[in-house]
This record gives structure tokens, C-alpha cells and sequence, in this order.
């Protein structure tokens, strides 16, 4: 009898620090959509650091109300690859690059970005880039951006459409403003009815590397048989820019 009770002693405490580890230092995350590729891959898998940012009710599973603000907080910055709860129902883990800060002016002209009258340097580095929007292949270019901070990423944008002009977006007091890499293929902060503006309380943390990578449209990854075909070895430990 003594030993059943050591046993779930011992299951306890495991639990009880793998909780506090997730909560407090690092936290896996899935990316189930196309929206950041090629940056990252339906079918990653990384590690997000949820003390990064400082700690809000949103960085503890079933986000209790256990802070009315963030505790800890340090700014992030421009061109981090952020996870946070969407603001249409803080349930929702979206993960998007930020590029917006609070007090930015962002304007969109001609499939070029303009952060606070500032063009957002683009260099192209390929055309007639394939990559997925959900289900369907789409044809890119993809550039090198430049923003302000000197963070340099890849982006892509559809060659067979036109990119939208916009209004300017001007980001509120303590919310930023995020974007996917894959430009026309992001359900972002460009739409606010969806996405819009995020406070700085749904910030989850930042993305800091991938662990494990396969890709579900070849098989489950509990198909070993597809190992060979469905594993991208590449990404594995590779850092997230």
C-alpha cells in the first residue's frame, strides 16, 4: 500500500513541475496554418518562451484571472515571432510577426509597408515561389524586409494578385500590430473585425526555436513507414528568425 502511495506522491510532483515549467518558463506549440510560411511550416513544432514578455493572466493554461495587467513586462520588439491569444475571443492562440508598436502609424501601398512614413526596405530574393494557403499551392515572390530595428526576416507575396492599398492603421496605447510572413495567406492585424490591434496582456511569449518538424499532408507521424518522406530533418533545433 505504501508503495502506491509513494508512486502517486511522485506523479504528483512530476505533474506539479511539469505545470510551473509550462506556465512559467517554456511552452511546445503546433503551427496548424500556412499563415507564417516559410518561416515556419504546417506541422512544426516549437518551444515558446512565456517569460519573455513578463507574465499576464494569458500565460497560465485556462487563462485565470489571477492578473488584472502584466506583471514583469518587457517590451518586445519589432520583428519578434510572437504567440498570443486573439483578441476576438482570448481563447485562440495565433502566432504572427510583430510589426507594429504601440504608437505606430502603418500604412499599406501598393503591396509596400510604411511604418510611420518610412518605407519598409524589400529586396527580392525569388520568384515563382511555391507555397501552401490551407489546402491550395499559391505562387510567391519572396523578399528580404528590412524594418526599422534592423530585424531583416522573408516574407512572400502572390504574383497573381495585386496586393490591396489601406487606410492607415494607427496603433493604440499598449497593443501592437502583427502581420504573417505569408503575406496574402494571414488572417492578421489588418483585419480588425478578426485580428486587429493586440494588448500587450495577450501576448503569450516568443517563439525561440523548432524541436520537431513532418509534414501531415504525407502521413501522421505515427506513421513509420512514411518517416522517410514525411520527417523534415532540417528543421529540427532550428532556430526561429
Amino acid at each position: 500500500m505504501n508503495w502506491i502511495i509513494d508512486n502517486l506522491k511522485t506523479l504528483f510532483y512530476a505533474l506539479l513541475i511539469a505545470l510551473l515549467i509550462r506556465s512559467l518558463f517554456i511552452q511546445p506549440f503546433y503551427i496548424p496554418s500556412s499563415s507564417m510560411e516559410s518561416s515556419l511550416l504546417v506541422g512544426d513544432r516549437l518551444f515558446v518562451t512565456k517569460y519573455s514578455y513578463g507574465y499576464s493572466r494569458h500565460s497560465f493554461p485556462f487563462s485565470p484571472p489571477i492578473f488584472d495587467d502584466r506583471v514583469f513586462f518587457s517590451e518586445p520588439k519589432r520583428g519578434d515571432v510572437i504567440v498570443f491569444k486573439t483578441p476576438a475571443d482570448n481563447r485562440t492562440d495565433y502566432i504572427k510577426r510583430l510589426i507594429g508598436l504601440p504608437g505606430d502609424k502603418i500604412l499599406f501601398v501598393d503591396g509596400d509597408i510604411y511604418i510611420n512614413s518610412t518605407e519598409v526596405l524589400k529586396t527580392i530574393i525569388k520568384k515563382n515561389d511555391e507555397l501552401y494557403c490551407g489546402p491550395f499551392k499559391i505562387f510567391v515572390n519572396a523578399f528580404e524586409e528590412k524594418l526599422p530595428n534592423g530585424k531583416i526576416y522573408v516574407s512572400s507575396y502572390r504574383n497573381d494578385i495585386n496586393s490591396q492599398n489601406t487606410s492607415e492603421f494607427i496603433v493604440p496605447k499598449d497593443h501592437y500590430f502583427f502581420l504573417g510572413d505569408n503575406r496574402d495567406c494571414s488572417k492578421d492585424s489588418r483585419f480588425l473585425s478578426e485580428v486587429g490591434y493586440v494588448h500587450k496582456n495577450n501576448l503569450v511569449g516568443k517563439a525561440q526555436f523548432l524541436f520537431f518538424s513532418s509534414d501531415p499532408r504525407i502521413g501522421s507521424i505515427f506513421n513509420f513507414t512514411k518517416w522517410d518522406k514525411s520527417l523534415r530533418i532540417k528543421r529540427f533545433f532550428k532556430k526561429i528568425i
